[in-house]
């Protein structure tokens, strides 16, 4: 299931942000460089109105002309310098919001990498898909753009009020009353928009998940007939969507409605109090009706400042809670400092597989599990075994392989790997030994030849080729119009299942692995396929430490072992002949297949 947002506890505005530090602080410079411009060009707004103040009590009251030549100087380099401002602090703020996007989500799409199979088992692609992309976009929106608005505005009202203060205190102390009413609806409001904004964000999460199984599942949709029902799921999510977002609204309306209407009393006192200074100097009261009339945009800017951070809160939380999972398979610092990681591997350190594994009194439980899979488990693979694993679907073949493979870690015991404890080398030490064949096969978009090169990207053509002789695919890339150089398509969906599986086979067999897994690589294809990849499956494994992941039993009988599973457990295992002569539940399971593929075949 997804993580759920709601269940969040409240909290103030800028929780969170300071665990942006790190991506923001190579921008610090810039960040400098916008503060300080926009304080240069905020003084030279502040000043503004006591130019005009000068103006009018100089110029017309005493009708005297006599400074005007350094009036407009000084006021043409100001309009100049606060135009050059802008420019440069747009310009750099629009850099800076590129930029922390862009490394929000490599940091996002890298930390994704290293996350375990159970992280995506519970989380949806929808959901992720909203962290690395909208979460991110918001999150750059506010370093770079509301940072400069908060320099300009807050500055300007600052400003403002210590000018005010300094000509009249007593007016600007009037008009300054609006501020612990303004703090007091800020309190009133936060929680609300925060909760219903962290609703809004999950449902949005929740109708790209609809969206993207919409496509993705698109074949089987049509061929389900379902099309009106996930048209009224999605309906309905969006419907869901559309109330929550209204109600996000009312409240902001609401929110904006009387802060409004309280910093507009700033502007009614200045024109209540203000008529006596204007009977004995119009330029200070002109520039208490400019400051006035100023406030009001800075004070509108708090107010949706104030909402979009609440907003954006909800972003940083979410985003700085997926940097922040850890995974449940991990390497020690002791093997990151001699292995390197899956970044920077240390491959000089690496010590040659040669593809013993030994399972040394293992139990085993699924993260989400309550109860142990394998217990006190026992096995010894020596290099150049076959290894099959068989049993009914849901069974719980991939287990062994999924520990083999580092994808989870025991729960107690041993997985040895050459005599080895696996945890004591990294990684991406093991996975580089495995070849691993899918069920359902995968491709990457992009041409067969880079598809290929996934396994061995030093590889030559000659090696190429060689490949995709062993498993029979010449044909099928000879075929296709560009040949070697021809598009896959998204997933591979230019091919066929079979034609897809045979393209990953030659891509693991390029990788030249020491370990090779096959996860039921037959299941899904014709029987003339299948069995041309099973020629090459009999050819390949040797010289490999084979485990083989089978549902057709008929795949496996000169397997060295074969270890048969039945709900998650391991309950016989053998030769394909001690098997069968102890009658036990892989005779049923044997002769039952045996008897549907007969009666299959005499049928057509």
């Amino acid at each position: 299931m997804n993580e759920n947002d709601s269940k969040y506890n409240v909290s103030l505005p800028f929780f969170g942000i300071p665990k942006l530090i790190p991506y923001i602080k190579k921008y610090r410079n810039t960040l400098f460089l916008m503060i300080f411009l926009g304080l240069l060009g905020t003084g030279a707004d502040i000043l503004t109105p006591l130019l005009q103040r000068y103006a009018l009590n100089h110029f017309i009251a005493e009708n005297t002309l006599d400074t005007l030549p350094i009036y407009i100087i000084l006021y043409l380099f100001m309009v100049l310098m606060v135009g050059f401002v802008n420019y440069v602090c747009c310009t750099k703020a629009m850099q800076t919001e590129v930029s922390v996007n862009r490394d929000l989500r490599n940091a996002a799409f890298s930390h994704l990498q290293t996350l375990s199979f159970s992280y995506y088992n519970q989380n949806s692609v929808g959901w992720i898909h909203a962290r690395v992309m909208s979460d991110t976009s918001r999150i750059g929106g506010l370093v770079s753009w509301t940072l400069m608005d908060s320099v300009w505005h807050l500055s300007y009202l600052l400003g403002s009020v210590v000018v005010m203060l300094v000509i009249n205190a007593r007016l600007a102390l009037m008009v300054m009353i609006i501020l612990p009413l303004i703090a007091v609806l800020f309190s009133v409001f936060q929680g609300k928009l925060i909760r219903v904004n962290r609703r809004i964000r999950e449902l949005n999460s929740k109708i790209t998940g609809d969206f993207n199984e919409g496509i993705t599942g698109a074949k089987t949709v049509k061929t389900l007939v379902v099309e009106d029902k996930m048209s009224r799921d999605f309906v309905a999510d969006t419907a869901e969507m559309k109330r929550t977002g209204i109600k996000a609204a009312r409240l902001r309306g609401l929110f904006s409605a009387t802060m409004n209407l309280a910093s507009s009393l700033a502007l009614a006192i200045v024109l209540w109090k203000g008529g006596y200074i204007a009977a004995s100097e119009v330029g200070t009261f002109s520039m208490f009706m400019s400051y006035a009339q100023g406030m009001m945009e800075p004070v509108r800017w708090i107010i949706d400042a104030i909402s979009d951070v609440i907003t954006t809160q909800v972003n940083i939380e979410r985003l700085t809670r997926l940097l922040e999972t850890k995974s449940d398979v991990t390497d020690t610092p002791e093997v990151i400092e001699k292995y390197g990681d899956s970044f920077n591997p240390k491959r000089e350190n690496w010590e040659p597989i040669r593809g013993d594994i030994e399972f040394k009194d293992v139990s085993f439980m699924y993260p989400d599990g309550d109860e142990y899979v394998l217990e006190h488990f026992n096995l010894k693979i020596p290099f150049g075994s076959n290894i099959a694993i068989v049993g009914e679907t849901g069974a719980g073949k991939s287990t062994l392989v999924n520990l083999v493979c580092r994808f989870f870690e025991p729960t107690d015991g041993q997985v040895l790997i050459d005599g080895r404890d696996a945890r004591e080398r990294s990684q991406l030490w093991l996975h580089s030994a495995i070849g691993y064949v899918l069920q359902t096969p995968h491709l990457f978009s992009g041409t067969i030849r880079e598809n290929l090169l996934y396994g061995n990207p030093n590889a030559t053509e000659e090696e190429i080729w060689r490949a995709l002789d062993l498993v029979s695919a010449r044909g099928v890339v000879e075929r296709m119009e560009k040949g070697i150089d021809s598009d896959v398509g998204e997933g591979g969906d230019m091919l066929s299942t079979g034609e897809k599986q045979l393209i990953s086979f030659a891509r693991a067999i390029l990788a030249d692995p020491r370990i090779l897994v096959l996860d039921e690589a037959t299941a899904n294809v014709d029987t003339l396929t299948e069995q041309t990849i099973q020629n090459a499956i009999d050819f390949v494994i040797k010289g490999r430490t084979s485990l083989v992941i089978a549902h057709r039993l008929s795949t496996v009988k000169n397997a060295d072992l074969i270890l048969v599973v039945n709900d998650g457990k391991i309950i016989e295992q053998g030769t394909h002949l001690e098997l069968l002569k102890a009658k036990g539940y892989y005779y049923r399971l044997y002769t039952r297949q045996y008897e549907d593929e007969a009666t299959s075949s005499i049928l057509n």
